[in-house]
């Protein structure tokens, strides 16, 4: 059996880990040496390297997050497809979590974290395979076209005598048979389980080693300052996932002493309670965060680029700063357990209440002719749209593609073709359609009727609710990572502490396979129900949604992240009720992982550290 020992110094005096000893369960034979601690510690030395895989974690999965609309267009996938593929993240954490919960704290805990790291390398690089594999990106416009034909050239949309049902906005169905690579998302699939295989140690692992080794009164601090290090993984992915959408394409056995720790884990009152409450917010969290480009895109029309950057630089900078001043908070009014559950249970319910106000700053559809109003300019319903008119019937228009012009009226039409366009001028996506015959037909319209690319831009009024939406963001996502840290706290604390490791990687477990993998899919299902134009590959088949309904989208998106999120404060009463019932009898400051009879005094609680597995040397006795 491997035992590592404690150290102090000649004064009795004990500091963290020693950093000439072992950092984990290596075999200690000689008797400890009593030697002074340098300022810069083996425990710090570990806390720094698993800061940084925790940056990097959290980086690398960020640039998935802000690449799913890319991911859907490039291989013309619905939402719940590409929802599939970022849940397979959870998937590869789903299949080795419960193994290196257990096992992993019986091993070399920094050694096993290093594995993990390499690993994920390898998924990252997988991931990016099918950007050097497959060829250029055929999209549905006319500027790409114009661009490749003479610059001085003028294009008819409104031809009498083409093909609508051979050819589609130039692409002939003869190339469908040449697109082998449009199933390399595959190898993104591939490489996000991967990545998610090799992120499994880095969370439980770790935290149950700092827990471990560390000053009780330091834990809070560490593990909050990991958190927030984290924070800058997601800002700085949103921000290289906003300048990447500026570019184009073109440039073994399961040991049975293990079902009884898992029955004694799971038969815990409190930390299953703690975890159904968890489930819910988590499915909720992972959904919303998902789809939240995606959604300031549709709702605000904001650009790819544009709304990964602002999440980068508006809502992840207050969340960390929460989460860092939870865990300040909780060090400097030395919170015990029940206090701790309070203040993040009464934080996370404000931001709750805060992010009903999203509801009230949404924006109104599109104006799209044929769709969402009529080709005279007024509201029509969803059930009753029509993209062909009497101004359009002598063109032969594709009524499957999305092609989007901006008349000079201020309306959306669905293709140059379907506004009734009969020349062009200029080139790329600087061409002017002229003589659009559908911006006649509009009552309240006088001026040219001309039509530039791209949809027309939503009001100043839209501008100022996304203004709105922002500070609402910004306040609601401070309020709940103030709990952050007292939540995490929290999970490992009302379970004895020979299973702290594997509460947390049971947690991640669930909150993996429960929460992780199905939210983005159902997310991503309701989604779509509220599209009302979906683009079209070059077989003809359904691609990715082009357009969708801006209300129903809002109530849908934000209406299932509450619905969710809201019993879990019902549960939360539950577990704050079992919590103050278990520890009232208690002494205010924490109590060791929610031990009946906590060991109060130096002796019993070394004895107790001793006989953990991996516990080093340089922590003073009273760390407990």
């Amino acid at each position: 059996m491997t035992v590592e020992t404690k150290s102090s110094d000649v004064n009795g005096s004990n500091q963290e880990a020693e950093p000439n000893q072992p950092l984990d369960d290596e075999e200690n034979k000689t008797p400890p040496v009593k030697k002074k601690t340098s300022s810069c510690s083996g425990l710090k030395a570990f806390l720094a390297a698993l800061s940084f895989s925790y940056f990097s974690k959290t980086f690398s999965g960020v640039i998935m997050k802000s690449s799913i609309t890319q991911i859907e267009r490039r291989f013309d996938l619905t939402s719940s497809t590409a929802g599939f593929v970022d849940g397979s993240f959870e998937m590869g954490n789903l299949l080795v979590i419960a193994f290196v919960s257990y096992f992993g704290a019986k091993l070399h805990r920094p050694k096993v974290i290093a594995v993990g790291c390499f690993t994920m390398a390898l998924g990252c690089f997988l991931s990016a395979m099918p950007h050097f594999f497959m060829g250029y990106y055929k999209y549905e416009t006319a500027s790409h076209r114009a661009s490749s034909a003479n610059s001085t050239s003028s294009i008819n949309p409104c031809s009498l005598h083409q093909d609508v049902n051979d050819t589609i906005l130039g692409v002939s169905r003869s190339g469908c048979e040449k697109e082998p690579s449009s199933y390399m998302w595959i190898y993104i699939l591939l490489g996000n389980m991967l990545r998610g295989i090799g992120e499994t140690p880095i969370t439980p692992l770790g935290i149950s080693y700092l827990d471990d080794f560390a000053k009780e009164e330091n834990v809070p601090v560490y593990v909050a300052c990991l958190h927030t290090i984290a924070m800058f993984g997601p800002m700085f992915g949103f921000l290289l996932g906003s300048l990447c959408a500026k570019l184009y394409v073109d440039v073994g056995f399961v040991d049975p002493d293990f079902c009884a720790s898992l029955k004694k884990v799971l038969s815990n009152r409190m930390y299953f309670t703690f975890l159904c409450c968890s489930l819910l917010q988590f499915s909720s969290f992972i959904g919303f965060i998902t789809y939240k480009p995606k959604y300031m895109e549709q709702q605000y029309g904001q650009s790819t680029s544009k709304s990964n950057f602002l999440i980068g630089i508006t809502s992840l900078p207050p969340v960390g700063i929460g989460i860092f001043l939870g865990g300040f908070i909780m060090k400097k009014y030395k919170m015990g357990i029940v206090a701790a559950t309070k203040f993040s249970f009464t934080m996370s319910f404000l931001a709750y209440a805060i992010s009903f106000l999203h509801f009230f700053v949404g924006c109104e559809n599109y104006a799209v002719a044929g769709m969402t109003v009529s080709y005279e300019g007024e509201p029509i319903p969803f059930d009753e749209n029509a993209i062909f008119s009497d101004c359009n019937s002598h063109c032969k228009c594709a009524s499957n593609v999305w092609d989007p012009v901006c008349g000079d009226n201020g309306i959306t039409y669905v293709s140059a073709c379907l506004a009734g366009c009969e020349s062009s001028v200029g080139h790329g996506k600087n061409t002017v359609f002229q003589n659009c015959r559908c911006l006649e037909i509009s009552s309240s319209w006088t001026g040219n009727n001309t039509a530039t690319l791209g949809q027309c831009p939503k009001s100043e009024a839209c501008s100022m609710n996304f203004i709105y939406y922002t500070v609402i963001q910004v306040i609601g996502g401070f309020c709940y990572s103030l709990g952050g840290t007292p939540a995490y706290m929290i999970m490992f604390r009302c379970v004895q502490p020979e299973f702290k490791a594997l509460a947390v990687g049971l947690y991640t477990l669930v909150m993996r396979m429960l929460a992780g993998i199905p939210a983005p899919v159902y997310f991503g299902a309701v989604i779509d129900k509220t599209c009302l134009k979906w683009g079209s590959t070059s077989c003809g088949q359904r691609g990715a949604c082009r357009l969708y309904d801006s209300v129903a989208n809002r109530y849908v998106f934000l209406g299932l992240s509450a619905v969710l999120r809201g019993p879990s404060y019902f549960i939360a009463i539950i577990f704050y009720i079992l919590i103050k019932k278990h520890f009232q009898n208690k002494d205010s400051k924490p109590i060791e992982n929610g031990q009946e009879d906590a060991p109060m005094n130096k002796e019993e609680n070394c004895k107790i550290k001793q006989r953990l597995p991996g516990s080093p040397d340089g922590e003073n006795e009273s760390s407990i």
